[in-house]
């Protein structure tokens, strides 16, 4: 059975910026997930994010951290992370739940 957008989302809820307390999709860091048929049973997986500000000195650490923890997935075989920065990330990307644990409601 074929990986979804679903099962990638539901992986990425483990991934963490160090500095905040609030996993990345939560946060509203994940943009966009596209996938392509590999030769084999498996996919090929490419992942469109953001981070909170652009020059963050964890960007590397946590697109190691995406790509690491999608590997892991059964039926995924390569795993592209793609910062991007359009749209600017901005706080109304956060879900109800981040907003929650960040004591912003």
């Amino acid at each position: 059975m074929p990986v979804t957008e679903q099962d990638v989302l539901s992986a990425l809820k483990s991934c963490y910026d160090p500095e905040i307390p609030v996993n990345i999709v939560d946060l509203g860091l994940i943009y966009k997930v596209d996938f392509t048929p590999a030769e084999t049973e498996k996919q090929d997986v490419s992942v469109d994010m953001t981070l909170t500000a652009q020059g963050c000195p964890e960007h590397v650490n946590i697109s190691m951290q995406v790509k690491s923890r999608l590997e892991q997935l059964p039926g995924i075989r390569n795993v592209a992370v793609n910062v991007v920065w359009t749209p600017p990330w901005t706080p109304e990307r956060l879900s109800p739940e981040a907003r929650k644990q960040l004591g912003m409601e």
